[in-house]
């Protein structure tokens, strides 16, 4: 059976946080409402809808801001994006052991494409519009044995496929909060990845 190791995108591969704050300043100045690009950049992890919701962006105007900060997203956050420290190197480990590269992310499907596109990556198998423990039907249907994300919602994900649950603290999360949720190992970023996936990772 082949070696699966799934991966979240945003905090965990990537950082788009410098274009996720430009492109929410140019969502708020364009539709008058009171968006904090800053506050949204720092707690990156859940759906966009659900992060509009708990800053309290109207009901009726949620899927119009969704739909519309989606649109922008290829031309103000894909250029300005860059791989988190590791991340690379982490995923060639997991090739360079026979395995397969699996991403499962909340991000809008397109968008998390046109990321791996752009950093020009090699990846096996991309899952876009899945968060917390609703990632796990993803994980369990390409056999991901190990997932690695940067939010508590990753750790519920991972234990709900049944994978080994690896928490990295470059994101929101710290190392008592990914543990509480879940989290087998606790790496300080990818950059520990290649070191303890060569030596301990399942197989």
């Amino acid at each position: 059976m082949t070696l699966t190791v799934g991966f979240d995108l945003d905090m965990t591969l990537i950082d788009a946080r410098a274009g996720v704050v430009t492109a929410i300043t140019a969502l708020a100045e364009e539709t008058g409402l009171p968006l904090d690009g800053e506050y949204i950049a720092a707690n990156m992890g859940p759906p966009l809808r659900d992060m509009f919701v708990s800053i309290g962006i109207p009901e009726d105007r949620l899927d119009a801001s969704v739909a519309r900060f989606r649109a922008t997203y290829p031309q103000i956050v894909i250029p300005t994006t860059v791989p988190m420290p590791g991340a690379e190197a982490a995923l060639k480990a997991v090739r360079a052991a026979g395995g397969q590269t699996l991403i499962v992310t909340a991000k809008y499907q397109r968008n998390a494409e046109l990321h791996i596109e752009a950093l020009g990556w090699e990846v096996d198998h991309l899952i876009g519009d899945l968060w917390s423990a609703g990632k796990a039907d993803a994980l369990k249907t390409h056999g991901a044995s190990v997932y690695v994300g940067d939010h508590i919602g990753d750790m519920k994900g991972a234990a709900a496929a049944g994978a080994l649950a690896v928490g990295v603290t470059t994101g929101p999360c710290d190392a008592a909060m990914l543990t509480e949720a879940g989290a087998d190992v606790v790496l300080s970023s990818l950059l520990d990845f290649p070191a303890w996936f060569n030596d301990a990772a399942p197989r």
